[in-house]
């Protein structure tokens, strides 16, 4: 898988950039927050390509985004500012 969106590492502070390549676990999210309307959230599970932290992060149907949850912190894009 690509990464979606740049990102940096918690731990050591590497950046790691939109479009770099992993290979990634996914799995559907369970509970009350496993769907939008009917839509299928996704759970994806990276490394740090320098210090090999679990990286996870879910997608966000609503709004067609994907969003953080362990691991890193998503840099700052532009043109999301709406």
């Amino acid at each position: 898988m690509m990464l979606p969106f740049s990102i940096q590492c918690t731990t050591c502070s590497t950046f790691m950039y939109r479009g770099k390549k992993f290979n990634s676990k996914k799995e559907p999210v369970r509970g009350e927050n496993g769907t939008y309307l009917g839509i299928q959230r996704y759970r994806f599970y990276i490394k740090c390509s320098v210090c090999s932290r679990p990286v996870t992060f879910l997608t966000d149907p609503k709004n067609a985004d994907y969003e953080m949850e362990t691991g890193a912190t998503r840099n700052y894009e532009v043109w999301n500012d709406r």
